[in-house]
Parts: C-alpha cells; structure tokens; sequence
C-alpha cells in the first residue's frame, strides 16, 4: 500500500470519530497512540484537568531533546447549522476531494504524518520524531497549552516544530496572537419607568464597547514599523453584546463577547489596563453608587500566544528544502505555533488544504494537496538516516 492510500485509509478512520470540542476526543487519540506505537513510538496519552479529554505525545528515535515535532490538532469545529449535503463523520471521495468534517482542518495533517510514522521508525538515527496531537484548539488551544507546560517542566524541546494548519502547503513563519474574553455585568433590576432606581447592566456593556471602540483606533497608532499582517496593527473585535430581559425591565445582567489579535505582546497589556482602569475609575463607582452588590467581571476564554517572525528559523530552512518554496508569508488565522516558539523550538505552519475550505459545510481537502503534503513527508523520511 502506497503512502497516499494509507494516509487516505487512515483520514477515513479519523473523520468518524466526532471530535466536536464540546464532546471528548479520547477514542480518536487512544486509536492514533495504537497506530503509532505499532510503528514504534513511544506514546503518552495525557489527559485534560477535566479527564474527558487527552493530549498524545509520541517519539520515534532517541530519547533526547531536539529532533523534529509534528503537530496537529484533534478537535473539530460543530457541524449543527450547516447546511451540509452528506454525512460530515463519514468520509467521501468524488472529484479529486475528500469531503468530510476535519478533512482540512486538520486531520488531514495528521493522517499523513500517521502513515508516515513506520516510514519514518525504519529511518530515524539520532534526531528523535516527535508527533503532538492536541485538544481543544478551536476553543482557545488548551490542549497545546497544556501540553507546552509539560514540556517546559520536562524540559523537552523539540528542535524545529512543522504545525500542520491548512496553508496550502504555503510556508507559514507568522501569525497575531488570538485573545478572547467575556466580560459579565451585574446590575440591579427594575421598572423600566425609574431608571435611576436600578442598575442597567445592558447600558454599561454599551460604555464598555463605546471604550472598545476607542481602542481600536488607539491601536492603529500602535502599529509596528513594517509589520508584515495585513492589518498591521493589533485589532478588536466585539463578537456578541447579550442582555436585557423585557422591554420595559431594567437589565440586571449582560454579557459582551469579544477578542483582540494582537501584533505585539504589549498591546494586549495596553488594552487590558485601559479597561481595567476604565471599570474601576468610571463604570463600577457610577453602578454602585446605587447598588454596592454591582460588578463587573472578565473571563478569559484564551490567550494564544502569536508567532513571532524571525531572521533565523531552522525550521523554515528545512521545510523550504523539502517543499522547494523560497518564500514564506504570514495568515490572519491563529495556531498553537506560538506556543511552540515560546519554548524555544524553531517552528514553521505547513499543511495540506486551504483555510478557505475549514469550519465551512461539506469542508473537503484535495486529494492533490495530501499528496504533496506526503511528498514533503517522505523528503523528511530520507534525511532521517542521512
């Protein structure tokens, strides 16, 4: 069996398991740490503070620090409310695609390096093969999180990481980081005829957006000198304002959904004070001057680190060798690269499929793509024993 069939064998396998993020993820990684350990690795399977989810870290090679990582993410985005016109856990093939929830996004990655792993074990010398395969990246990459602080207290640091995001099989050395947040407001309810006897919870998410909105533009001047992202500053996006309860109620609670993707680590600290001091100098004296129980709070959804371009970056040497590109870019969309990067590790995004095609119903991947995806696998193979 060939490269491409095994890898396309084994996507099947992977699309019927329904890894949507609210649901567990641990029957695919217990079936992808079998696959792997049959090839050799070493696997193990680490599980999430709830114990409903698992991350799979597994070695080829040596045991010792450096080598190669390849990196994946296991869940999926919900399929519910999309209008898609086959089954989205079972696979299909028709005109050079394969169709299927995860296909691109990014199981396709995995099953390539997956069928690559024995390929891979008859060639490794003394530069170990790592493989990562993670939960929870569509809801704030906390598998990788997690993962990376057990690295970080192992001290295990990979070489040079190739995160296997959707990229066209494009070179990706850059991305902003992706911080989401929601901010919850405790009022006090009323009639809607005596406003000054109650707490509009919904009136105080609006000021809130209102100083959001000014710091959009306040982040424009912030932008870096020749910033490579398109923008080049950091943005804020306010995803959902919710609240409120009747027409003629005083809103006792209201919630705002909202992210920033910042271009610099300082930006995110720059927005963050300037709410915080916002809340505590204007918002909470004027709520609770009428109510002292008033308050306002902010959960953090995810704080994903960005990947930081740099001059120097082995992996981006190598994979321009094993896919013949000379030119690398940067993506709007986040990844667990960053979190790679911060434990010293040179790390790269490459993949098969486009971004254009994730999240989206009837999601498919090129068959084209797989295979120049297995192609640069299969270059990596032969430098193993090289």
């Amino acid at each position: 069996m060939d490269h491409l069939q095994r890898t396309t064998e084994i996507l099947g396998d992977l699309i019927a398991y329904p890894t949507i993020s609210a649901d567990s993820n641990f029957d695919m990684i217990l079936h992808m740490a079998g696959l792997l350990e049959d090839a050799g690795a070493r696997c193990e399977v680490m599980s999430s503070p709830c114990g409903t989810k698992a991350n799979l870290f597994a070695t080829l090679g040596p045991d010792r620090n450096g080598g190669i990582l390849l990196s994946g993410h296991s869940d999926v985005v919900p399929v519910a409310d999309q209008a898609w016109t086959r089954d989205p856990f079972q696979m299909e093939a028709a005109d050079g695609r394969l169709y299927g929830r995860g296909t691109c996004d990014m199981k396709g990655f995995i099953a390539a390096t997956l069928a690559m792993a024995p390929y891979f074990a008859d060639r490794v010398a003394d530069r170990p093969v790592h493989f990562a395969f993670t939960y929870d990246e569509e809801v704030g990459c906390l598998g990788a999180r997690q993962l990376a602080e057990t690295m970080a207290e192992r001290e295990w640091t990979p070489g040079v990481a190739i995160i296997g995001e959707p990229t066209e099989m494009r070179i990706i050395d850059g991305h902003k980081g992706c911080n989401e947040y929601t901010t919850h407001f405790n009022g006090l309810a009323g009639h809607g005829s005596l406003p000054d006897h109650g707490v509009n919870a919904v009136e105080y998410a609006v000021r809130y957006v209102n100083h959001l909105l000014g710091l959009k533009e306040d982040l424009r001047a912030r932008a870096p000198k020749n910033s490579p992202f398109d923008p080049p500053w950091t943005t804020v996006n306010v995803g959902a304002l919710i609240g409120g309860v009747a027409h003629n109620v005083i809103a006792p609670s209201a919630q705002v959904d909202w992210e920033m993707r910042p271009v610099q680590p300082g930006d995110a600290e720059f927005v963050k004070d300037s709410l915080r001091q916002y809340c505590e100098a204007e918002l909470l004296p004027r709520m609770r001057a009428v109510h002292p129980g008033a308050y306002i709070t902010t959960d953090v959804i995810g704080e994903v680190v960005g990947l930081i371009p740099t001059d120097e970056n082995e992996a981006r040497r190598i994979v321009s060798e094993l896919t013949g590109a000379n030119n690398s870019d940067v993506v709007a969309f986040g990844t667990e690269a960053g979190l790679f990067q911060a434990l010293g590790t040179d790390v790269v995004v490459c993949g098969p499929g486009s971004i254009e095609q994730a999240h989206k119903a009837d999601e498919f991947i090129a068959i084209e793509q797989l295979s120049q995806c297995i192609g640069m696998l299969e270059r990596l193979g032969d430098r193993l024993d090289g």
